[in-house]
């Protein structure tokens, strides 16, 4: 019985391979370089389990290149890096790690959005680059988060309520916001179930929020959904949040709007051509760039890197 990890997981996920008397292979032991194709293709045909991270492209091509294939683990919630249509259609089962990521990306969310809206990558690049001289006034002014000296309370769009876009409803309690929020059907009963929560048409979310956070998975219909015209819509004074995945926004377009101030500033933690950006990004000081970190806290990696090793597992032993 042998696992081919795709690339170098957290420790506590090989151990918990090793407990079991399980071989691995870990196809990538370098964690700022990819998996080649090529390898990727020769290392699921030696092995039983491929364990692979959302960087890898497992598709039928993959799936198909060992008949001896008992499983996928993919250390990630999502599962949109995997062909499932192939995976079904070839008996192959599919593991994620759900609910374990819930607390640190609302975490992230929040970071993100507080660092877009009062300017703090931007100003320890000021600090940091002996620009500060003279504290003024007018220095790298921001916006309210909370009521602020008008008390007016601000509002918070969030786009896909599932656990994430609850837990950041939550937090926002703290900031005394009103809070709306656009889903699905399924979505809906969530919805009325959380508390000063109020669901929203998508359109109407966009035009009456001071903050949008975008927390759906990736799909056919969901991709491209803030685009030109979703932007147009939100106030000029808007912050976009984005800590689901990259292709749910047309980056061109955030880029367009971020540059002609129709809307104020963004915090993005995905990227439509992950680990690429449009180059217009990269020049504006008005957008927070992060490379995928929303689950990166320490015990939240160790534990996916554990459910995964289980799921692993349990492909291996249940076809004993």
């Amino acid at each position: 019985m042998s696992v081919f990890v795709t690339r170098r997981i957290p420790q506590v996920g090989l151990d918990r391979l090793r407990e079991h008397g399980i071989e691995f292979e870990i196809g990538q032991p370098d964690d700022e370089r990819p998996l080649a194709r090529s390898s990727l293709l020769a290392g699921v045909r030696r092995h039983e389990v491929l364990l692979s991270l959302l960087t890898e492209r497992i598709d039928r091509e993959v799936l198909a290149a060992n008949p001896r294939l008992r499983g996928v683990s993919n250390m990630a919630v999502g599962v949109d890096n995997i062909d499932l249509v192939a995976a079904r259609e070839l008996g192959i089962p599919v593991g994620n790690t759900p609910d374990v990521l819930t607390s640190a990306t609302a975490d992230l969310t929040w970071a993100l959005l507080l660092a877009a809206a009062r300017r703090v990558v931007e100003a320890h690049a000021f600090m940091v680059a002996g620009r500060y001289d003279l504290w003024g006034p007018e220095l790298l002014c921001g916006v309210d988060v909370g009521p602020g000296v008008t008390g007016r309370r601000k509002t918070l769009g969030i786009v896909g309520f599932g656990r994430i876009g609850a837990a950041v409803a939550q937090r926002a309690r703290g900031f005394e916001m009103e809070v709306l929020a656009s889903g699905t059907e399924a979505s809906r009963a969530r919805i009325d179930a959380a508390p000063d929560v109020e669901a929203c048409r998508f359109e109407d979310l966009l035009e009456r929020s001071d903050f949008v956070s975008v927390h759906v998975p990736l799909t056919e219909a969901t991709r491209h959904m803030f685009g030109a015209d979703a932007f147009r819509r939100m106030k000029r004074q808007a912050v976009f949040v984005n800590t689901s995945r990259g292709p749910v926004v047309d980056e061109a377009a955030l880029a367009t709007a971020l540059t002609g101030g129709e809307i104020a500033a963004a915090g993005l933690d995905v990227y439509e051509h992950e680990p690429r950006m449009v180059p217009e990004l990269r020049d504006l000081t008005n957008v927070v760039c992060l490379p995928h970190i929303g689950s990166a806290t320490v015990d939240t990696r160790d534990r996916m890197a554990t459910m995964a090793a289980d799921n692993a597992v349990r492909f291996l032993t249940s076809a004993e």
